[in-house]
């Protein structure tokens, strides 16, 4: 068995085990591993250490059942094992920024750390040939543009550190809250868009605001000689591309663990062991004219790494 195997077979065990005492001991009896080297290989491969892991992961899943009817606060916190409210309201702000009354009140969207797929990081796709992985469909080939494609929509700064995978930290999800507000303002210019293709992009870092933007929109049919209403134009530039598609059961585990293992696999594994590198911006491009509802695709502009 692989030392990824090992702590996977923990890592699975935690997530059925969330409400309940989880020990290190019990873990490293799982994985076979001695305690001491356990719990510093879950570290080396999960990015966290075994207790700040289940935190995370059983905050993430609070923040479910909170979503789930009107439970009481308290009894979130003691089902997830936290030994009181201002506990678990600590928790979640650290994590967060927001306490969990904030959180019931406005529920914005918030970046949570999810269940690791630690294959991913050592299974190779094949261009063109599917790679299933526990719910998770991937597929990588390449495509070229003849010419730009051009969309409207709506941008916002985001912090990079603030912004789970770029960042590896947890809060407010700023890209889904702007995505709402694109649903909810993109009457105004439906005119002018493809009713069923959406384009969001990550684009502009700034290093010194450690930030950067952000664009959600529609592809344009026309473009109108001025835009109101806060609507920007973005284009997915002409040239070649390595394309990602993702696909999983639901449209939420698309757009966010499935997203975010994907992510993790094509810019960590996929794209250095083929010699690779990308310009600096990537397009997460959604067509619901696809049968396949629960469906996305990442591009990318690969550029080769220099040898020397």
């Amino acid at each position: 068995m692989h030392a990824w195997e090992a702590v996977q077979k923990s890592v699975d065990y935690i997530e059925e085990h969330l409400q309940e005492n989880i020990r290190a001991e019990v873990l490293a009896e799982i994985a076979g591993l001695s305690p001491f080297y356990f719990q510093r290989l879950f570290k080396r491969l999960v990015n966290k250490p075994l207790q700040e892991y289940v935190k995370l992961r059983r905050l993430a899943e609070a923040i479910d059942t909170l979503n789930t009817g009107n439970p009481r606060i308290l009894d979130v916190a003691l089902d997830y094992g936290f030994a009181s409210h201002s506990n678990f309201t600590r928790a979640f702000k650290d994590t967060y920024g927001i306490t969990p009354e904030e959180y019931k009140k406005h529920r914005p969207l918030l970046n949570t750390f999810v269940k690791p797929i630690l294959s991913l990081g050592y299974e190779m796709a094949d261009e063109g040939v599917p790679l299933i992985v526990e719910n998770i469909i991937l597929e990588i080939r390449r495509e070229h543009l003849d010419t730009p494609e051009v969309y409207l929509g709506l941008s916002a700064d985001v912090s990079i550190t603030a912004q789970t995978p770029v960042g590896e930290r947890t809060g407010i999800d700023v890209p889904g809250q702007l995505w709402i507000s694109y649903h909810k303002e993109k009457k105004a210019i439906d005119q002018y868009i493809h009713p069923n293709i959406e384009l969001g992009m990550p684009y502009s870092a700034d290093e010194e605001k450690e930030t950067f933007s952000y664009f959600a929109g529609g592809l344009a049919k026309n473009i109108p000689q001025k835009l109101n209403g806060g609507f920007v134009q973005q284009e997915l530039p002409e040239g070649d591309y390595i394309v990602c598609s993702i696909e999983a059961e639901s449209f939420e585990e698309l757009v966010s663990s499935a997203l975010d293992q994907a992510g993790k696999y094509l810019f960590s594994t996929w794209l250095p062991r083929h010699g690779l590198t990308t310009k600096p911006f990537s397009a997460e491009k959604y067509n619901m004219t696809l049968q396949e509802t629960n469906r996305m695709e990442i591009w990318v502009a690969p550029v080769t790494l220099s040898k020397e």
